[in-house]
């Protein structure tokens, strides 16, 4: 008669010692440690030192006071902010879809083949966005000048008189063309990066279908590179909020145009760097800080929804 046996136990792995455990889990941090370092000295650390400086006030008796929120009410009933957060919210609405819209076109065409020449034209037209802020602004601002360069030796040549471009009128125009002319290319890459991801299946069934030029861009192109469209909005938004060195540098050229507070941006440094406003120089900045975000959040979040 043959009896059952009891199973033999199940040999359990031992337990991992607590202290292997422990190193493995540092390991991780070893790798993220370096930047975790240079992101909390490069970016966290100046961001709260720009809001413990938003709390203070430099006062002529009793020295450097802590006053709380004054400052930043004071900010927001600041006539000199608001006009310059005017200035670059009318800059912003008119400006970046002009030069996204020419970004996107360049790139349209350049994928689609039929450009001749187009490696050269992928070149040149990026091409401006290699050159410095600085010496692009200050090529225009020669340029632009009425007493020399382009526009003085036309009105010479041909004795009109021409509108000056750094006039009060004009000059935020000017700025305008110039940053357009510095970030076309960027944007264009872009975009066109973006196209030559796209599946050639897609195009294949869209000939299929006897769909033409138009109607693919509109229902094949457009909506898979939305995401890039949304990163470009963003980036732009955020850089013409930033918008310093193109008004920095033509006030040098055209004082009666363009004042200290012209932009945010300037505003801030003029405060800071001119009028030993620290404190508030730093409440200024971290709400523009603040109202960029806020902006670009909002684009993201309805680009994002839009295209699920």
């Amino acid at each position: 008669m043959t009896t059952l046996q009891p199973p033999a136990a199940v040999k359990r792995r031992p337990a991992r010692p607590p202290a292997k455990r422990d190193r493995r889990s540092w390991t991780g941090w070893g790798f993220i440690g370096p930047f975790v370092v240079v992101f909390a000295f490069v970016f966290l650390a100046p961001i709260a030192y720009s809001v413990y400086l938003s709390l203070f006030r430099d006062q002529l008796i009793g020295g450097t006071t802590f006053v709380g929120l004054d400052n930043y009410q004071q900010a927001l009933q600041d006539d000199r902010f608001w006009t310059s957060l005017t200035r670059v919210s009318l800059f912003l609405l008119v400006q970046v879809p002009i030069m996204l819209g020419i970004a996107l076109l360049v790139a349209l065409a350049l994928d689609s083949g039929r450009l001749y020449g187009r490696d050269f034209f992928r070149i040149s037209i990026f091409l401006p966005y290699a050159v410095p802020a600085v010496v692009a602004t200050l090529m225009w601002g020669f340029m632009y000048g009425t007493r020399f360069g382009l526009v003085s030796d036309i009105n010479d040549a041909l004795g009109v008189s021409l509108p000056n471009p750094l006039s009060p009128e004009l000059v935020l125009t000017s700025i305008g063309n110039i940053v357009t002319w510095e970030f076309v290319g960027y944007n264009m890459l872009i975009f066109y990066s973006a196209l030559r991801v796209i599946p050639h299946s897609l195009y294949e069934a869209a000939e299929i279908d006897g769909a033409g030029q138009i109607r693919v861009i509109t229902a094949i192109k457009l909506p898979a590179i939305r995401g890039a469209l949304v990163i470009a909005t963003i980036f732009s938004i955020i850089g013409t909020f930033q918008l310093f060195n193109e008004p920095n540098i033509l006030q040098k050229l055209a004082p009666n145009s363009i004042t200290t507070d012209y932009t945010p941006n300037f505003y801030t440094y003029s405060l800071s760097f001119s009028g030993q406003q620290h404190n508030y120089s730093a409440t200024v900045a971290i709400i523009m800080g603040l109202i960029t975000m806020v902006i670009a959040y909002v684009v993201q979040l309805r680009g994002m929804r839009k295209g699920a």
